[in-house]
């Protein structure tokens, strides 16, 4: 699988030895031979693959710098703490365990944009550019990353703060990359911490993605352990989810809603989340009276619609939270802290903020379809619909402003880059409007 968000797939299959040389020499390319930072997640396959990256970089002339176990968004800073020519990440984020990926980071530490990556594609149908023996580049390991990301987020928040609340806190980082890391982070906020699935094994103890029907543990941990909060990542630790204060899962929708509500609260400036996250972070945004716009689906994408507007914050709907002034890509530790800094600064529990969020319910699928019939699809859907607002910036997103039984929702439509699929996300006013609104979009595909 090649698409913007890098190159994956299922290591022994689709992800061989052929194709990290691939990807690796190629992006030996594209960096003009400079410095490159590596990092990985968890899985078994992580440890080889990432070797096999880092020795084909060195044969084409790079320095490597390898900073072992570490969250995405560690890699990202330090691209730029380092100053680096670009940095890999070997993670298949929320995919399952036989999956491994390669991310791919610019010098200034954002995902490569789609034109970046057709030139980076172009540059995988090369023969490798190996150097002779007394060219070649270096490795050299790193174990600083840890306390430079770490310093970023406590520095962007209210620390004083924090630490005298003392929290308790329950963390589930599913044996991924930011087992070790978040554990150092609390600790610094003076936070008494109940881990579970912490253990940087890399087998996965619960479906990947922080999704709440794979919270069932930490839900009991938090109620067991009196703690105010729990939280939980995905194996690269770029996604945040939260279970409050009673055990509730909130919903990974609502993590980028709570930081935007605390954030613009603060200090107000424009927002920027994707064309799938809920229409809570829009209200908030007109809350404060300030831009809110939305993007492709996408860090990347959101990530370039934020450098545009100069954004205050922004994110995407799946847990990620972008935060300018820690860097610019979805950061599970950049979350916590701003959680935490909300918690302290407002002396409310989390359930408490979570109540006061405008409220809407949201329905995720997928339908078969045939792409051939896309086209008749979109023409029908403008024709149908031409009385609401609609967007076409990524796939159709239709907002229904007119007085009819959807008013207030909305549903998204686009076209998967995997599968034979139309994928629908709805959001309505309540349980049984979004019900209405997905069943009938369901059947309008078929």
């Amino acid at each position: 699988m090649k698409s913007v968000s890098g190159i994956r797939g299922v290591v022994g299959d689709t992800l061989t030895p052929d194709l990290t040389l691939r990807v690796a020499s190629a992006f030996a390319k594209y960096t003009r031979g400079g410095t490159v930072v590596i990092g990985r997640d968890t899985r078994c396959t992580g440890d080889a693959v990432s070797r096999l990256a880092g020795a084909t970089l060195v044969l084409c002339g790079c320095k490597v710098v390898d900073i072992g176990i570490v969250p995405t968004p560690t890699v990202q800073v330090m691209v730029e703490e380092l100053k680096a020519d670009g940095g890999i990440v070997v993670s298949a984020s929320h995919n399952p365990i036989e999956w491994n990926a390669f991310k791919l980071i610019n010098k200034d530490g954002t995902f490569l944009n789609s034109s970046q990556m057709k030139k980076f594609f172009e540059f995988m149908d090369e023969d490798p550019d190996y150097k002779k023996w007394d060219k070649i580049g270096s490795l050299e390991e790193n174990k600083k990353s840890f306390d430079v990301h770490n310093a970023k987020v406590i520095n962007a928040v209210n620390t004083t703060r924090i630490k005298k609340k003392k929290f308790k806190i329950a963390l589930d980082s599913v044996n991924g990359a930011g087992s070790a890391i978040t554990i150092e982070l609390l600790k610094s906020f003076n936070c008494e911490i109940f881990p579970i699935h912490c253990d940087n094994t890399g087998t996965f103890p619960r479906g990947a993605e922080p999704l709440a029907e794979n919270l069932k543990e930490l839900s009991r941990a938090v109620i067991e352990s009196g703690a105010d909060i729990g939280f939980a990542q995905d194996p690269d630790a770029d996604r945040l989810a939260i279970v409050d204060d009673k055990g509730r899962p909130i919903g990974e929708e609502l993590t980028i809603a709570l930081v935007t509500e605390h954030l613009l609260s603060k200090q107000r400036g424009l927002v920027v989340v994707n064309l799938s996250t809920t229409k809570t972070v829009e209200d908030i945004a007109f809350k404060y009276d300030v831009p809110f716009c939305r993007s492709k689906v996408g860090e990347s994408n959101v990530v370039e619609e934020m450098k545009r507007k100069n954004a205050r914050i922004g994110g995407e709907g799946n847990g990620g939270v972008i935060s300018p002034e820690i860097h610019l890509g979805r950061d599970s530790l950049a979350g916590i802290g701003y959680v935490l800094e909300m918690m302290a600064e407002r002396s409310k529990t989390i359930s408490e903020l979570v109540s006061a969020l405008p409220k809407y319910s949201m329905i995720k699928g997928k339908v078969s379809f045939k792409r051939e019939f896309l086209d008749k699809i979109y023409l029908q859907l403008r024709a149908d619909y031409k009385d609401e607002k609609i967007s076409e910036i990524d796939g159709m997103r239709i907002d229904f402003t007119s007085d009819c039984a959807f008013k207030g929702g909305w549903v998204h439509l686009r076209p998967s880059n995997t599968e034979p699929a139309f994928r629908i996300i709805a959001e309505g006013v309540d349980d049984t409007q979004v019900k209405q609104i997905y069943s009938h979009f369901a059947e309008y595909m078929k």
